[in-house]
């Protein structure tokens, strides 16, 4: 009976070597053919659970028949597989840790690293505006230096009509100064602007009172009339008469030409044209022939003298030269008008007249005219 039991037994035992080995055979593995850490663990497993099975089976075979030395022998393998599948499990348990706190760390170096570039991308920003402030300041810069590089060309050219022999004027240096007569107008009708705006004036009514009923494409264009204004007032009883304008040209400041020459016939125009002045005190100052170095005055006096130029030179290049001026309404003409602003539409008609234009022999100095679409 005893060897049947033990036949019995080494057959269960036998069963449960080869299910074993099918266990084995049938084990997993990567694609590669090479076991990884997971994989080794489960394997690991496996032939813990599968022993720690066998010991309990040969635990019980030692019951029947009850063999005390085979119990304690089957008892000491089941004890030392569950001591191995605790292994497993703290194994298992630490490589799970291991893992954590390696996928803390990389996420910690990412975090870090994420900072670390969003503190470069807000440097880079900085610097990207910086560099814009810094281009647009180039940028003004560059246009104050054209500004200034465009009005000392002026007066440069200025100085050079200054200079030159006034016995050989023609009419292409008569169109020159026309052209600075109507920019010393423009200049002298932008402050007079402004203090009439500082004084409290109305400057749509004034603009109103100028030139009644005008129409505007922009209110900035409402200037126009003041310059009109002003041209008007400047060309005011004069003709077209032959007169010695050396005098005047002599000197760069045309004020040192009324200190000098207090009597001449620029000193007589300058005093009659001081209506533009309402201060009783500053006219009284001109009229007593002096003359404030005030910046309007200056501006006023640069005016004059080209206006002054402009009559004094006409009759000299062609005795019968004219003065013509355009009436309000009137239908625009390339050939004998010039608009004082550049975008200039079809079927337009006049507003008013800016400044008179000059026939000097066979040339043309187109009027200058301020323009509103026909209705």
């Amino acid at each position: 009976m005893g060897e049947s039991s033990s036949s019995d037994a080494t057959g269960r035992t036998g069963s449960g070597r080869v299910g074993r080995k099918d266990g084995a055979r049938s084990q997993p593995a990567s694609k590669s053919g090479k076991l990884t850490g997971g994989d080794k663990d489960l394997l690991t497993l496996f032939d813990s659970v599968s022993a720690l099975k066998l010991a309990y089976i040969q635990l019980q075979e030692a019951h029947v028949p009850y063999n005390p030395d085979k119990i304690v022998a089957a008892d000491e393998i089941v004890m030392s597989q569950l001591r191995t599948l605790c292994n497993i499990r703290r194994s298992v348990k630490e490589k799970q840790f291991e893992k954590s706190k390696l996928e803390s760390s990389r996420l910690d170096s990412l975090r870090a690293e994420v900072e670390a570039k969003e503190r470069v991308l807000e440097q880079l920003k900085a610097q990207t505006g910086a560099r814009d402030a810094e281009i647009a300041r180039l940028r003004k810069e560059f246009h104050d230096l054209a500004t200034t590089n465009l009005q000392l060309a002026e007066t440069i050219k200025a100085r050079i009509l200054e200079k030159r022999s006034w016995k050989v004027i023609d009419a292409a240096m008569f169109e020159e100064i026309f052209r600075l007569a109507c920019n010393s107008i423009h200049d002298f009708a932008k402050p007079m602007i402004n203090l009439m705006k500082a004084s409290g004036w109305d400057l749509d009514l004034a603009a109103y009172a100028v030139v009644n009923g005008a129409t505007y494409s922009k209110r900035s264009h409402k200037k126009y009339a003041f310059e009109a204004y002003v041209s008007r007032r400047m060309f005011h009883g004069m003709s077209l008469k032959l007169c010695d304008v050396g005098d005047v040209m002599r000197y760069d400041d045309p004020i040192e030409s009324l200190i000098e020459n207090p009597n001449s016939g620029f000193a007589n125009f300058c005093v009659m044209e001081i209506c533009f002045f309402r201060n009783l005190d500053h006219r009284m100052l001109v009229i007593s022939g002096k003359h404030p170095r005030t910046p309007l005055y200056q501006i006023f006096v640069r005016m004059a003298k080209w206006i002054w130029v402009l009559h004094g030179i006409a009759t000299s290049i062609d005795p019968q030269a004219k003065v013509f001026a355009v009436s309000r309404g009137s239908e625009f003409s390339e050939v004998y008008m010039e608009s004082v602003e550049e975008n200039t539409e079809v079927n337009c008609k006049v507003e008013f007249m800016v400044m008179p234009g000059f026939r000097i022999g066979d040339n043309l100095v187109k009027s200058r005219v301020y323009l509103s679409k026909r209705r």
